[in-house]
């Protein structure tokens, strides 16, 4: 399977970096100032107060996790198009999330929550064995297929690995008391709530981390659009990088995910946009999605919280980016099968 031809815009990478940076400013200072709360900045700056609590103390981590997490799956997804050369590889998609939230149920379950130090760390660790676990179950069946991995066997190794993950949270669900029930559901339906200090911390360390990995390796990454005996021939080792990618990308959605539960198409969604504005560059396209990706959750969740705010609930974000991926989603699949 090969991506669609691209028409990039030839401009600047700085000029890029310049305007996704700006983007991203805006959007986290609009989901600061707006939610489900009306706050006024007057009242907030005059002095202590509800308004200036939500607005320091509330909004902020909130909207920094959302952040970090669409940023952390978007530069995912770049790269597990790269290493498998499917415009449909993503980390919701491949069962890499489904994965990791049910390593994360497994501490919840037992009454270890994010909110302690230990399950802060806890939580992560479980989720990224989780994640490689997935990871390795789909790697292997697509490695299976001789030659190239297949978009059809990629496709339904992640459908069933999530299928399988989806069940055993169901269970887990089934013989917890009701509170944690209801901690377990969040990881089916993708939300950013307000995190605690240390799940905050945590989250930003593997995600700094992991994308520190996946940047350095953004030259490498191009040389496996020639194929891996090309690559190889130029001196490449694919096998290790292949290794060294698929454990940084499941560092980072372990991370996510064992704070956030399973949000979808993120990582469909911006790669695909910027492969068709920028090209195949990945020296380009890694650093740009991991911009573009924390604008467009923090968007995601600014319009979950402000959407139905007129009724006193919240729309999981999990179902906005689901909204706006799924058809995306559909579209490439009934493309490679043409």
């Amino acid at each position: 399977m090969t991506f669609p031809p691209p028409a990039p815009l030839r401009r600047s990478p700085a000029l890029w970096l310049a305007v996704a940076t700006l983007l991203l400013a805006l959007t986290l200072v609009a989901a600061i100032l707006l939610g489900t709360e009306p706050v006024s900045l007057a009242r907030a700056v005059a002095g202590p107060g509800l308004d200036r609590n939500i607005l320091l103390h509330v909004r902020p981590p909130r909207v920094a996790l959302a952040a970090l997490a669409g940023a952390g799956l978007a530069i995912v997804g770049t790269a597990f198009q790269a290493l498998l050369r499917n415009p449909l590889a993503e980390p919701y998609v491949l069962g890499v999330s489904g994965g990791a939230a049910l390593g994360a149920t497994i501490p919840i379950a037992l009454g270890i929550g994010a909110t302690t130090l230990l399950g802060a760390a806890l939580l992560p660790a479980t989720a990224l064995a989780g994640g490689i676990a997935a990871t390795l179950l789909v790697y292997a069946i697509a490695r299976d297929t001789p030659g190239q991995a297949t978009g059809t066997s990629i496709l339904l190794a992640g459908i069933m690995v999530n299928a399988i993950a989806s069940a055993l949270i169901t269970f887990l669900k089934t013989l917890v008391p009701p509170s944690r029930a209801q901690q377990l559901l969040r990881w089916l339906v993708g939300f950013i709530d307000l995190p605690s200090p240390a799940a905050l911390a945590f989250v930003a360390l593997y995600i700094v981390v992991g994308s520190a990995v996946l940047l350095r390796d953004a030259g490498r990454l191009n040389l496996l659009a020639l194929g891996d005996e090309a690559a190889e021939s130029l001196g490449l080792d694919v096998r290790t990088l292949t290794r060294r990618v698929f454990f940084a990308c499941s560092c980072i959605v372990g991370a996510i995910v064992s704070v956030t539960g399973l949000i979808g198409f993120v990582g469909l969604l911006v790669p695909h946009t910027l492969r068709r504005l920028l090209g195949p560059d990945h020296r380009q396209l890694l650093p740009l999605s991991l911009l573009t990706g924390a604008t467009l959750l923090t968007a995601c969740d600014l319009l979950a919280r402000v959407l139905f705010r007129w009724l006193g609930t919240e729309l999981p974000v999990g179902a906005v980016t689901a909204l706006l991926g799924g058809p995306l989603f559909l579209m490439l699949l009934r493309r490679s099968a043409l």
